[in-house]
């Protein structure tokens, strides 16, 4: 029951109870003013019926001692005495209307009677005595009559007495219990009313109101501080404070809702930051290396629950190999060929789901862990894939980070085909586009730099002309003079390897720098070139081409003369060689010294 009706009943019969408690006090007040009533009544009618025994009595003593005294002062006390007895039958008379009992009324007449007859016995003996006859008059007043009549009338006064007496006592008795009676019920209402009022006081004020909110206080406090882990018991009063506390209740939820989602919208805008950051780091990238190391740095914190690889397509298009990894992903294998991801075949995301719901890649191993491959594009071409697996099976984090995932695959991809066409422009800038080797420009800023650094150590040029170029182009055509370029490229490519650097100088000339050698070892280094240039006849579209000879000169610096005079003196030595009968190599020290060995 709510508390407001308990309220409305409880104040309800406490206020008809103390109604009751009021009337039968009120009531019993009543019966004790009946009481003193009848007490009254009593005693007025005790002292009517002595004022006539006493009256008459006191009458017959006057008339008796003036018939023997003859003084006039008795005749005058009993004609006074006659006024108050009138005024005793007048109280007699109006003591009719006082409800007397008939056996009271019948008793009061017959005093009254009595009273009648003495009083003309005792008229007629003062008549006597003033007429002469004192004996008469005496006889009459002490006679027997007079003695019979006046003991009757004393009889009857005390019967009247009797009979009053009993009437008020019974009226009494009847009014003395009916007070004590209404005064029990008054007590015993006026106590059901305190009774009430404490139950009420105990069970709804202190029970059902104060401890219940003395225990929510504590908890409204801590939820005022936000502290949404306070317990709050459900109570299922059906009252006020029923519904407080499911109010408080819904607001710890609500309050607990609006924690998770607080942290969630901020581990959302941490995620959104990080990957902000990364894609700032992505485009600084220089390298594909930078930009695998940035991914494998950031990955793990956007994602701690995912793992991945982030794989690379070959130039061929065809093979995938992994250039970054993070958290350490143990399912899919470094390296595969493109046609074993589902994804890269559908050229969309593909999730290899738990249980086998969809068909798995072929690079990922048999178990049960779920797996997303996102394929890297850049202006509709695939470019490579970001894989990543679940570290724990709890915690669905494939699923929940779809979309954050193909956001970041498509930075990704943008960022690598940005790498790999500014490698692509770069390589165009720096490589001649029929041998592949350095051009001209490259060499100028090689030597520019070697010529900066002044503590740099030897440095050996090499200036290399294929003998007789112009005979291939004219007799086989210019495709045939591009193969003899490409295969004179090649060789030294493969001759020089990481011990220097091959440059196209113009035409059929190329420039070797190889820094830290002394000029005794550029000259073996020279002497290999062009041995191996000569060693293999050449044929193109099934026509022998014939045999390839090189001329080389050599120079070098500090020792031999500054840098920026190399590439002068290294071609002035290569004159010298063409001019003795080409196929040989010319140091620029033994020119100037005269000394020009043929070394063929």
């Amino acid at each position: 029951m709510r508390i407001n009706a308990i309220t409305n009943w409880a104040y309800g019969v406490t206020v008809v109870l103390t109604a009751l408690s009021g009337s039968a006090f009120i009531l019993s007040a009543d019966s004790a003013t009946q009481e003193r009533r009848a007490v009254e009544e009593h005693l007025a009618l005790d002292a009517l019926a002595e004022e006539l025994a006493l009256g008459a009595e006191e009458r017959s003593d006057e008339a008796r001692l003036y018939v023997m005294r003859g003084e006039e002062r008795h005749l005058d006390a009993f004609h006074g005495k006659e006024g108050e007895e009138h005024r005793r039958e007048a109280a007699v008379k109006d003591v009719r209307t006082l409800g007397v009992l008939p056996a009271e009324l019948a008793a009061l007449e017959e005093v009254e009677s009595d009273a009648e007859a003495l009083d003309k016995i005792e008229v007629a003996a003062i008549e006597a005595y003033r007429g002469g006859d004192p004996a008469k008059a005496q006889q009459m007043l002490f006679g027997p009559e007079h003695e019979r009549f006046q003991t009757a009338l004393l009889e009857t006064v005390a019967r009247f007495r009797e009979l009053t007496g009993a009437r008020t006592g019974a009226a009494l008795d009847e009014a003395r219990s009916r007070s004590d009676w209404l005064g029990i019920v008054a007590k015993t209402l006026l106590a059901v009313t305190a009774a009430l009022f404490l139950g009420v006081l105990y069970f709804v004020l202190k029970r059902r109101i104060a401890m219940p909110l003395t225990r929510m206080t504590g908890i409204v406090t801590r939820l005022a501080k936000q502290d949404y882990a306070v317990d709050v018991p459900l109570d299922r009063r059906r009252d006020e404070i029923g519904e407080m506390n499911e109010a408080i209740h819904i607001f710890r939820t609500n309050g607990l809702e609006r924690d998770r989602l607080d942290a969630e919208r901020r581990l959302d805008q941490n995620t959104k930051d990080l990957i902000l950051q990364m894609m700032h780091r992505l485009q600084a990238c220089q390298t594909q290396d930078e930009l695998a190391d940035v991914v494998a740095r950031f990955a793990p914190q956007i994602f701690p629950n995912l793992a991945g690889h982030l794989y690379v397509l070959n130039e061929n298009r065809t093979l995938l190999t992994a250039v970054g990894t993070w958290l350490d992903p143990h399912h899919s294998a470094a390296s595969f060929p493109s046609s074993a991801c589902w994804g890269l075949r559908r050229g969309r995301p593909h999730l290899s789901n738990r249980g086998h719901s969809d068909i798995a890649c072929q690079h990922l191993d048999e178990s049960d862990v779920a797996g997303l491959c996102v394929p890297l594009t850049a202006q509709g071409d695939t470019i490579g894939l970001l894989y990543l697996e679940e570290r724990s099976e709890a915690l669905p984090a494939v699923e929940t980070s779809r979309l954050y995932l193909e956001l970041i695959a498509e930075n990704i991809g943008l960022a690598v085909a940005n790498l790999q066409l500014r490698e692509k422009l770069t390589h165009l800038a720096v490589r001649d586009a029929l041998t592949g080797l350095f051009n001209r420009r490259c060499l100028d800023e090689a030597l520019n730099r070697q010529a900066r650094d002044a503590a740099s150590s030897q440095l050996v040029c090499l200036m290399v002309d294929i003998d007789h170029f112009k005979r291939f182009n004219d007799e086989f055509g210019h495709d045939a003079g591009d193969v003899v370029m490409q295969y004179v490229a090649q060789i030294m490519r493969d001759a020089v390897a990481e011990a220097g650097s091959v440059y196209r100088f113009g035409g059929e000339e190329f420039t070797v720098l190889l820094p830290g050698m002394s000029e005794a070892t550029g000259f073996e280094v020279a002497e290999q070139l062009r041995t191996r240039i000569g060693t293999a006849p050449l044929s193109h579209r099934g026509r022998i081409l014939g045999s390839v000879s090189a001329s080389i000169g050599i120079a070098t610096s500090p020792s031999g003369g500054p840098v920026p005079t190399l590439l002068t003196r290294a071609d002035a030595a290569l004159l010298n060689a063409k001019a003795g009968g080409r196929n040989m190599t010319v140091s620029a020290s033994k020119l100037i010294l005269g000394d020009v060995r043929d070394m063929a």
